[in-house]
């Protein structure tokens, strides 16, 4: 259950966010954005708080590209959804995925892994979230 709440709460995070960024969102993004600050979390309870955070979100920026990419390469160029195109960004691939919101998932990795941690000890009794930085 505390997996099912985690991902629902990820992708309910990641609807708003995308309203807030570009007006709109898609309910296939509600899966992704779930899916993503799923395994963050559960990458972070891997680590136990062992990793210093911004190693971490390089990671977390790395595993939501990879993401994005497949969700991307499967909804939008395979299904023809045409959910997202970034094909007008330097260094794109396939128009799926791009440097500039690379950058930005590593930011974004932050902050979801402090909010699961977050939700972890607040909803949970899991272990009161601490951080080294590097």
């Amino acid at each position: 259950m505390k997996q099912f709440i985690l991902f629902s709460l990820g992708g309910i995070f990641y609807i708003i966010i995308e309203l807030l960024w570009r007006g709109s969102s898609h309910w296939t993004m509600f899966f992704l954005g779930g899916l993503c600050f799923l395994l963050i979390g559960l990458m972070n309870e891997f680590f136990t708080f062992e990793i210093p955070l911004l190693p971490e979100m390089l990671i977390g920026a790395f595993l939501i590209t990879l993401l994005e990419f497949i969700t991307g390469y499967i909804v939008n160029i395979k299904l023809g959804m045409n959910v997202w195109d970034y094909s007008y960004l330097r260094f794109n691939i396939m128009g799926q995925v791009s440097l500039f919101y690379s950058v930005l998932w590593f930011i974004l990795s932050g902050v979801c892994i402090i909010v699961d941690d977050w939700l972890r000890y607040i909803l949970f009794g899991e272990e009161k979230p601490h951080y080294k930085l590097v």
